[in-house]
């Protein structure tokens, strides 16, 4: 029989996925996995294939989002909504300490809760590329974040690569999909009847290992091929020549053009609230009416929220213009510079939840063609 090894093609029976799920929480994993919840694909914990969303897709376009059910049985079809991982990994609230006061006295404690086991069961190429570039915000050498590093070494992702991108997708112009390459413990490519596996790591080795396996075909191994190639062709978005948009956005910081999306948007923070990448917080103090406990949390906030530029002296970015424009080319310019990637992984999201229908592929093309 052939040797299990991380470059062994290989493939599984759907069925299969099943007890891949009951041995991580055998292990002490939370499975989490894309569920339908609230008429939205939602990430949440899941214990069986039975919870996956089979048989749907999501039609997106600019500031629509629906779901549709079709008669397909495969489990992986539906494209992400505007929930992501990073509601696990980077929480919308964390508690940082506690103070309490006892007889005059206060005694502060920090969080002290057990770290989470997670395995993410569904990541897409995108939103795994994400991960990574949360990663590098996160975990650097010169500061690491405890709460999220923590989360973060209990890992294990289950990627699954897209063959039915949206209309608003354009991971392809951004090299994040729609095969993911690394990041993953294990990578698993929907077909008819099988998942092909891909193997990523010592721990999905050993996950594999304890189920039924068998080789892939090359029949299978051509049609997975076949896939990412429409996949790449069926993109809803495009940006061209993504290598000169970052020094074109910072050469350009007070062309017409900011002006005109500027007056569009409404600084609602939806973009940034659904991006798996932005990383933006603050510091909220709270007591109780009776002055006896005192506590510190950490939030998700936004560039586009007005008191976030905020100081003494004035605020550094006063209109929806000049906040845009901060949004805009960090992700695709100053990032780069900063964290050595883009901050944006190109899933769409910030085009199909803006109620004002800006799209982000749309503003940095007429840019390019406004200085061509």
């Amino acid at each position: 029989m052939t040797e299990l090894n991380t470059s062994t093609k290989i493939a599984i029976k759907k069925k299969v996925l099943n007890e891949i799920i009951s041995k991580l929480k055998d292990r002490g994993y939370e499975t989490i996995g894309p569920k339908i919840k609230d008429n939205t694909l939602a990430c949440e914990p899941i214990t069986s294939l039975d919870d996956l969303p089979a048989g749907y897709i999501s039609e997106q376009e600019k500031g629509t989002y629906r779901l549709v059910s079709t008669n397909s049985k495969r489990y992986f079809d539906i494209v992400p909504g505007q929930e992501s991982w990073k509601k696990y990994l980077f929480p919308s609230r964390t508690e940082l300490f506690k103070s309490v006061r006892d007889n005059g006295n206060w005694k502060t404690d920090l969080q002290e809760e057990p770290d989470p086991k997670y395995a993410f069961i569904g990541v897409r190429p995108c939103d795994l590329s994400a991960i990574g570039v949360q990663d590098k915000v996160f975990i650097r050498e010169d500061y690491t974040d405890p709460y999220y590093s923590a989360r973060r070494q209990n890992l294990l992702i289950i990627a699954v690569n897209c063959l039915h991108p949206a209309a608003t997708c354009f991971c392809a112009s951004m090299n994040t999909g729609p095969k993911a390459e690394d990041g993953f413990d294990l990578s698993l490519t929907e077909l008819e009847d099988v998942f092909l596996v891909e193997i990523g790591s010592d721990a999905g080795l050993s996950l594999m290992q304890e189920v039924p396996w068998e080789l892939a075909s090359a029949y299978h191994l051509q049609a997975a091929q076949q896939g990412f190639a429409e996949a790449r062709n069926e993109m809803g978005r495009k940006i061209e020549h993504l290598e000169d948009v970052p020094k074109m956005l910072l050469d350009n910081l007070d062309h017409d053009l900011w002006k005109a999306v500027g007056e569009r948007c409404l600084s609602c923070t939806n973009c940034t609230q659904v991006c798996p990448t932005c990383f933006c917080w603050d510091a909220q103090d709270l007591t109780n009416l009776t002055a006896t406990i005192s506590q510190r949390d950490r939030v998700w906030d936004s560039c586009f929220n007005p008191a976030y530029s905020a100081q003494a002296g004035g605020n550094t970015r006063p209109s929806s213009k000049s906040r845009y424009r901060q949004w805009l080319t960090h992700k695709m310019s100053t990032w780069v510079s900063q964290f050595g990637t883009f901050g944006c992984i190109g899933c769409g999201r910030c085009i199909v939840w803006c109620p004002a229908e800006i799209d982000i592929t749309e503003e940095i093309n007429k840019f390019q063609e406004a200085v061509a």
